[in-house]
């Protein structure tokens, strides 16, 4: 059968009849996506269709098909028929929505990939990415790390994933190349919110790096992308019902993002934050998240695996071998060791944790009396300019640059108290960068009551 974009567009539209317009098959999806990327469907019409869905949504099957035909529009990983020794699975990543201070990956695969568990483990094919906007971004923090390296070639990935459990790699050209096509017009047609196209966005990507089942942690509030529960909500239920029609299995976890994560904000402020986690020391914020997803990602895996015969985990006894991986230093054994499988010097990491710091720094203090409140988006935005992220993708990043936060959201301060240190890529970044901070920070006369950190689990 031969389609027209124009008809396509058309059945997506809508009319004065039928104002919300059709569900789309996947052969006209794949006709679409396929000519967009090959070229001979031109960005107007993609633009049309695309508008077309930021209005009138998408049903699961639908997205489903969508994030189908974009996964296939490049490479997809196959983990379970490649030979390698020790590549057994269940396969299980994580995919956070994004914040400000958000560095749970680093410290949550570690402690996954050491649990002994009665099925065996769980194996983590971690493909992130880098930071944009007020967001920070897993490469960029990793490559802060000296000598680490993110772009893998998809069998040493594998085999690094079957001798330590976990790997780091970026999106490679050949790996849903619809999405960067996508990506890029949604950006300039003010159709990024649209949930479907978020949705098929991140799916393609994660089913593309071989997970087997998903975990993702939807963020709400101020620091980012959906500012409301029942946004975050609407995303969260678009992610697992999608994965369970494309197969997978999937769990989310609706959390706050009204303040900053932890207490360090930078590339390789968040490693030494990491490390102080592994070592039992890491804020209690980020360790109530990094244990939720664990054991959230440990059931999945359990799931998966459906071993017969063998003892079954609940949650808590889950979050108890986590706990173990964590206190008996294997989590922090496994995470150096991904340090070293992926170029970096362990050894000289540790010697830099504590004294390596941008000579270019700051103090802020408190200007008032009270309990103190910091708006993670205004930070987030203090942290483009000190280095830490970028406005756009060929930005390049500062790994020295970031904050530490003395007092974090809720805290008592007294006037002239060091609410954080600051430092910058240089000197002239400092003043707006401090302009912002200080328009983050306000002051209280009672004490808020902070948001729980986990709202709720979707399954």
């Amino acid at each position: 059968m031969a389609f027209r974009a124009v008809d396509i567009i058309m059945k997506k539209r809508g009319s004065p009849l039928e104002p919300k317009g059709q569900e789309l098959s996947r052969q006209e999806l794949e006709f679409l996506i396929k000519g967009y990327v090959a070229g001979e469907i031109p960005d107007y019409q993609i633009a049309s269709w695309l508008m077309a869905v930021y209005f009138n949504g998408m049903t699961f099957d639908e997205t489903a098909a969508l994030t189908s035909v974009m996964l296939h529009s490049g490479r997809v990983m196959d983990h379970h028929h490649t030979g390698i020794p020790g590549l057994t699975g269940p396969f299980v990543d994580k995919h956070s929505t994004g914040g400000v201070g958000d560095k749970i990956s680093l410290p949550l695969a570690p402690i996954v990939a050491a649990c002994h568990l009665p099925f065996g483990k769980v194996q983590i094919p971690m493909m992130s990415g880098r930071a944009l906007g007020h967001t920070g971004g897993t490469l960029d923090k990793l490559e802060s790390i000296e000598g680490y390296r993110v772009g893998l070639q998809v069998e040493e990935f594998q085999r690094l994933i079957a001798s330590t459990g976990f790997a780091m790699t970026g999106q490679t050209q050949d790996v849903v190349p619809a999405d960067r096509l996508l990506y890029a017009l949604r950006d300039v047609t003010a159709t990024v919110e649209s949930i479907p196209l978020i949705t098929a966005s991140i799916l393609s990507k994660k089913v593309a790096e071989g997970s087997d089942g998903l975990v993702f942690d939807v963020k709400y509030g101020s620091g980012a992308f959906m500012k409301t529960k029942e946004d975050a909500q609407r995303l969260a239920e678009s992610l697992v019902g999608t994965a369970k029609a494309m197969g997978k299995k999937a769990t989310a976890l609706i959390t706050s993002m009204a303040s900053p994560l932890g207490r360090k904000i930078g590339n390789f402020l968040e490693i030494e934050e990491t490390i102080e986690c592994l070592q039992g020391r890491g804020p209690a914020d980020v360790m109530e998240l990094t244990y939720a997803l664990a054991v959230q990602m440990l059931l999945l895996g359990q799931e998966i695996s459906q071993v017969v015969g063998t003892e079954r985990l609940s949650a808590d006894q889950a979050l108890e071998r986590c706990q173990e991986a964590l206190s008996s230093g294997r989590a922090l054994e496994f995470f150096l060791q991904n340090v070293r499988d992926q170029g970096g010097h362990p050894e000289r990491l540790m010697e830099q944790v504590g004294q390596r710091r941008s000579p270019f720094r700051r103090e802020v203090r408190s200007t008032q009396e009270g309990f103190l409140q910091l708006d993670a988006f205004k930070l987030g935005l203090a942290g483009v300019h000190l280095g830490v992220g970028r406005n756009r993708t060929e930005d390049a990043v500062c790994p020295d640059a970031g904050m530490i936060l003395h007092k974090v959201q809720g805290d008592k301060v007294a006037a002239g108290d060091l609410i954080m240190e600051v430092f910058g890529q240089n000197e002239a970044c400092l003043e707006p960068a401090l302009a912002l901070i200080q328009e983050a920070a306000t002051y209280a006369s009672q004490k808020p009551q902070e948001p729980q950190l986990i709202y709720k689990e979707i399954h």
